[in-house]
């Protein structure tokens, strides 16, 4: 951070010598078009001016054209001249405010490394017809001991995204990149050093997916009775297992965990009959409330069921709606 410093004893006006460095930070590009001006609290603490003086002196570098401010982000050294032109007034740049600074910083990086304005062009006219080749083809990479979690997640993809997605087991990956020339390869975090390992030779890119945090699940089940019986239904039989981990490490011996995956008839049918609580993921739900439904003769109270409505974090489909093109 650039220390500008007042002499209290001169015959120059406080804000007047204020107003003169910052101008002097901006042509020298100390403070390039885009860079965020410090607070007025954090200028304050820096030149020992009131907060008050430090935004008369913003709002006439504003009214001279040298900043700008952006309502709830701060105020910004304005593009001068042909660095900016008309394109600030694109309705992108109004509907993302930060996006021409983010695009700028990077045409200054590849300028200072002598790459010519053709040259960075044609890279990010690559990168962005790259991604869009990618995003025509999605993949879903999972381990096919557990293949499963690969069917939850194009579940929620194909629901969340509207559009076709591919289940491959990681074992089949490489030989199915073989056959396309671009492709995006989705997976869980869980798996991601493994597939990026697989699609490191390959004209693809891979996007890692965040998992769900289960926080109001396991608030539910710390409050559970102990002795209690925990159904957990999932395509997954990862999952299974590592919510028995999860939650031995949360209660310990205290509750009975019992696992199934929807299409395991015969032990579905025993958590329906013995579980108090039955959690599922939203592709299993219907399954569950069909057991319940049939077992109704057998068990006297029927246990309490809860639909997980997501195992993919909310950020991460929306960050792959970006990634993809979609919105």
């Amino acid at each position: 951070m650039i220390q500008f410093r007042i002499q209290p004893d001169s015959e120059i006006p406080a804000s007047t010598q204020l107003f003169n460095q910052i101008r002097f930070a901006i042509a020298s590009r100390q403070y390039p078009p885009g860079y965020k001006l410090p607070s007025t609290r954090a200028l304050a603490m820096q030149t020992g001016l009131h907060r008050n003086t430090i935004s008369k002196v913003y709002r006439q570098l504003e009214e001279d054209g040298f900043v700008e401010s952006l309502a709830g982000s701060g105020i910004y050294v304005r593009a001068q001249g042909h660095e900016g032109g008309s394109r600030l007034q694109s309705p992108v740049f109004k509907q993302h405010p930060n996006a021409y600074k983010i695009v700028q910083q990077a045409l200054d990086e590849l300028l200072s490394q002598e790459c010519s304005l053709n040259q960075a062009r044609e890279i990010f006219l690559a990168e962005v017809d790259w991604r869009l080749r990618c995003s025509a083809r999605v993949f879903v990479a999972a381990p096919s001991q557990d293949i499963g979690v690969g069917e939850l997640m194009v579940y929620e993809l194909e629901e969340a995204l509207k559009i076709p997605i591919q289940l491959v087991a990681m074992e089949e990956l490489a030989a199915v990149l073989d056959k396309t020339t671009s492709a995006t390869v989705v997976t869980s975090r869980y798996f991601i050093n493994d597939v990026e390992e697989i699609v490191a030779p390959k004209a693809v890119r891979v996007i890692p997916l965040d998992i769900y945090d289960y926080s109001k699940e396991l608030n539910l089940l710390k409050t559970l009775p102990k002795d209690s019986c925990v159904g957990i239904v999932s395509l997954s039989s990862g999952i299974g297992r590592q919510a028995e981990v999860i939650l031995h490490g949360l209660r310990g011996d205290e509750l009975l965990i019992m696992t199934s995956q929807p299409k395991d008839n015969y032990k579905l049918q025993a958590i329906v009959k013995r579980a108090e609580v039955i959690i599922s993921d939203l592709a299993s739900y219907a399954g569950v409330q069909a057991a319940v439904q049939a077992a109704d003769e057998d068990i006297i109270r029927p246990p309490k069921l809860i639909k997980v409505q997501n195992y993919i974090g909310t950020e991460s489909i929306n960050l792959l709606k970006r990634e993809l093109g979609l919105i």
